[in-house]
């Protein structure tokens, strides 16, 4: 009986772990605030927990969750003064609905997905700072607890949670509508969208700080995110350039560490360890695309899939898309990558007057991987003195062990 009761609590945080955004999403449509939402999913997770012990796990659990949730919400505004306004804007037949049972079922599945729609564009409002924006997604669309959030940005968890209630006050503060914008107001709302994506598949990829390189799980995360955004809006070119981008960069995961978890540079990657069915998915994404930045970079990262061997690559293709990119998006830091891929593509004579002249941004003064190119620039033209200067510097400007590890071993190795 108790491994039953075991497997049984597992079975329904699994569950919830998947639908917890759908439930808050559709619950949210009825309260018009995020944070009762959360709190009345939560409820239905309660209920579970006491219930499905004892009368087994529902052949729908998922239903049965978001019908029970839902019940809850409706209870919640009928106690309210407003009770007849509010029933009147999510309609009548919400009052009408069965209780909650094994054969409760998603009357609407559309209707969920419009719900999913409006939570990520509510929970990725301009009116928060990106570091909110980033804790309160992972929070409802991607079901990551507070713990995990904290771990997954190396933050303490009292400071994740102030930043999750903060967030959901200041969308209550704001009065932001549960609702998916049109025109100027959603172009802007979905760059946001995009950003929080994409800096947390970045901040998996390839960490700021800490002992790991990579953390895999918030990848996922992202990439999850993403390919539900490119579910809902099939229509939006930018949204399938980011899912490619994150789809190609995500098959080279298994490749960019070694045994010990030690970087491997892209040069030394195994590529018949990449993952191709992610590449392919990456091709179809990318034939939705269009040419914004996110699809720019998506077709950067799809010239490096194509190539069989890292000699193969054609880096005059990615200088001049790395060039189209800067027009797109003029910043230091893509002027870098610029000059690695001229560097490749005409040597290292012809990409290090690029890097010099970022020298004075002083966007890129504690930037670690400036002085990490010079080095390498100059190591390959012959100035090894110079180059162990830049390596030992990169190391001291990064803040994660493995990229320090292997920067202190190039600069050890040029003393030799």
């Amino acid at each position: 009986m108790a491994v039953t009761a075991v497997n049984t609590t597992r079975a329904v945080e699994a569950v919830f772990r998947i639908e917890s955004a759908r439930i808050i999403a559709g619950v949210a449509r009825i309260v018009r605030d995020l944070g009762i939402a959360e709190e009345l999913a939560q409820d239905a997770l309660v209920a579970a927990l006491e219930q499905w012990p004892q009368s087994g796990v529902p052949d729908k659990p998922g239903a049965w969750l978001m019908a029970t949730a839902k019940h809850r919400a409706i209870d919640l505004v009928r106690r309210k003064e407003t009770y007849a306004r509010k029933l009147a804007e999510v309609g009548r037949t919400l009052e009408d609905e069965p209780p909650a049972s094994e054969s409760a079922e998603l009357a609407d599945p559309e209707a969920i997905d419009d719900d999913l729609l409006r939570l990520i564009f509510t929970a990725c409002h301009p009116v928060l700072a990106t570091e909110a924006r980033i804790a309160l997604t992972l929070r409802l669309m991607g079901g990551l607890t507070t713990q995990e959030i904290a771990r997954a940005f190396l933050s303490s968890e009292p400071t994740v949670a102030q930043r999750i209630v903060r967030a959901k006050r200041a969308l209550a503060k704001a009065a932001v509508p549960f609702e998916v914008p049109y025109g100027a107001d959603r172009e802007e709302r979905l760059a946001s969208v995009l950003e929080v994506i994409y800096l947390v598949f970045n901040e998996g990829y390839s960490a700021t700080a800490g002992d790991d390189l990579v953390r895999p799980a918030l990848c996922e995360d992202a990439l999850r995110l993403a390919r539900v955004l490119a579910g809902l809006m099939p229509k939006e070119p930018e949204v399938h350039g980011l899912a490619a981008l994150l789809e190609f960069q995500a098959s080279r995961m298994a490749t960019r560490t070694g045994p010990a978890g030690e970087p491997v540079l892209l040069a030394d990657q195994n590529r018949a360890r990449w993952n191709r069915m992610l590449i392919r998915r990456g091709v179809e994404s990318l034939s939705r695309a269009g040419t914004g930045p996110y699809s720019v970079q998506a077709a950067i990262a799809g010239v490096h899939a194509a190539a069989v061997r890292y000699e193969d690559t054609d880096w005059p293709t990615i200088a001049a898309l790395y060039g189209r990119l800067v027009r797109l998006v003029p910043s230091p830091v893509i002027e870098l990558n610029r000059a690695v891929a001229v560097s490749m593509a005409e040597g290292p004579q012809a990409a290090l007057p690029l890097v010099d002249a970022l020298a004075a941004e002083p966007a890129l003064r504690a930037y670690h991987l400036l002085p990490s190119v010079r080095g390498d620039l100059l190591e390959r033209l012959g100035r090894p003195a110079e180059a162990r200067a830049e390596f030992e510097r990169a190391a001291s400007l990064t803040h994660n062990a493995r990229e320090q590890a292997l920067l202190r071993e190039r600069a050890a190795r040029l003393a030799d």
